[in-house]
C-alpha cells in the first residue's frame, strides 16, 4: 500500500474542500475577533468582580487563541502570511513565539517522521538511550506525563520549560531565526503584559499561573493522544469524532483528517469527514475514539504510551 505523507489527500467534486488562493476566510476573523473580545471582557470588566470566573474566561480564550494560532500558521483566513501573522502578534498565551511554533510545527507535518524522538519536535517519545540515562524522578515525572491526568496537571511546565531550554540552546548556538522569533515575541509581550497589569489590574503572576496554565491544559485535551507509534504513517494521527470542546480546538479533533488536508480551513474538517468517514477510519488503521471523555476512562491515571519509543533509534537507527 501507497503511503500519502506530506501531501494533501486527493479531493472530489463531492468533498466539500475548495481552496480559493484570493479568499478572505471570514469566519476565522469573525472568531479572532470574538478570542480578543472574550479575552478583554474577562480581564477588564469580569474580573474586577468575580476574579476567579475572570481568570478561567480568560483560560478559554488562552486555549482558543492557540488554536487560532494553529490555523494562521497553516496560511488562514488570508493568502497573506505577514497579514496573518499580525493578526496574532499579541502573544496572550504567553509563553510560545509564534514564528518558532510555526516552524517547529510545520516540521511536525512531515508525516513519515510523526513520532520520532529526534525529528519530530512534538513528539512525547524518548529515544531509549537518552532515557536510559534520565535520573529517576525525571522519568516517574514524564511518566506520568504520559497518563490523561498527568499531561493536564504537569504537562503544561513540562512542555513549556522543554520548549524554552531548546529554543535557547538554538539561541546559544547562533540561530538568528529563532533569536528573531524571540525579539518579535518580545515585543508583542510587552503590550501584553502590561494590559494584563495596569489595564485589567490583574497581578502577572497570577495571570500565568491560572489563565495561561489553564489555556495550555485545555489544549493539552487535545494533543495528549493525537500521535502514537504504528508502522505506516498513516496509523500514527488520531481520529476522534465526538466533543463539545471540538469548536474550541477548531475541529483539530479530527486530526488525522487535518494532517491530510492542512491547508482546509476549520470549518471545513467537520463535512470533509463525514463525506468520507469510512474511507478515512480505513486509512488511520481505526485509531479512532468517540470522544475524549472515552479517552479520559481510558487513561486517567495510566500512561497511553511508554516515554521510550517503542522501535526508533533503539539501535541507532533511524524511522524508514
Amino acid at each position: 500500500m501507497t503511503n500519502r505523507t506530506n501531501t494533501e489527500f486527493p479531493t472530489s467534486p463531492n468533498s466539500g474542500y475548495v481552496r480559493n488562493p484570493h479568499r478572505i476566510e471570514w469566519p476565522t476573523l469573525a472568531l479572532l475577533a470574538a478570542c480578543y473580545s472574550l479575552w478583554i471582557c474577562a480581564g477588564y470588566a469580569v474580573f474586577p468582580a468575580f476574579p476567579l470566573l475572570s481568570l478561567v474566561m480568560m483560560g478559554i480564550a488562552v486555549a482558543l487563541y492557540s488554536s487560532l494560532q494553529h490555523e494562521v500558521l497553516h496560511g488562514h483566513p488570508t493568502r497573506n502570511a505577514r497579514f496573518n501573522e499580525a493578526l496574532v502578534f499579541l502573544p496572550i498565551g504567553i509563553f510560545y513565539p509564534y514564528r518558532s511554533y510555526k516552524r517547529t510545527h510545520l516540521q511536525h507535518h512531515a508525516d513519515e517522521r510523526l513520532t520520532d524522538p529526534f525529528d519530530d519536535p512534538e513528539s512525547y517519545y524518548r529515544a531509549v538511550a537518552d532515557w536510559e540515562k534520565m535520573p529517576s524522578f525525571l522519568k516517574i515525572l514524564l511518566a506520568w506525563n504520559n497518563s490523561f491526568t498527568g499531561r493536564l496537571v504537569i504537562g503544561p511546565p513540562l512542555m513549556v520549560i522543554g520548549f524554552t531550554m531548546a529554543e535557547w540552546r538554538k539561541i546559544f548556538l547562533g540561530d538568528r531565526r529563532v533569536m528573531y522569533a524571540w525579539l518579535l515575541h518580545l515585543a508583542g509581550l510587552i503590550p501584553t503584559l502590561l494590559i494584563i497589569a495596569f489595564v485589567f489590574g490583574i497581578p502577572l503572576w497570577l495571570y500565568v499561573s491560572v489563565a495561561a496554565y489553564l489555556g495550555i491544559s485545555i489544549i493539552a485535551i487535545r494533543s495528549y493522544c493525537e500521535h502514537q507509534w504504528a508502522d505506516r504513517p498513516d496509523g500514527r494521527t488520531i481520529i476522534v469524532e465526538n466533543s463539545i470542546l471540538a469548536p474550541l480546538f477548531l475541529f483539530n479533533n479530527l486530526h488525522f483528517v487535518h494532517h491530510k488536508m492542512p491547508t482546509a480551513a476549520w470549518y471545513q474538517l467537520p463535512s470533509l469527514y463525514q463525506a468520507r468517514r469510512a474511507e478515512w477510519q480505513q486509512m488511520n488503521d481505526g485509531y479512532v475514539y468517540r470522544n475524549y471523555f472515552d479517552v479520559f476512562r481510558a487513561f486517567a491515571f495510566k500512561a497511553k504510551e511508554p516515554v521510550a519509543h517503542p522501535v526508533l533509534r533503539r539501535d541507532g537507527g533511524s524511522q524508514t
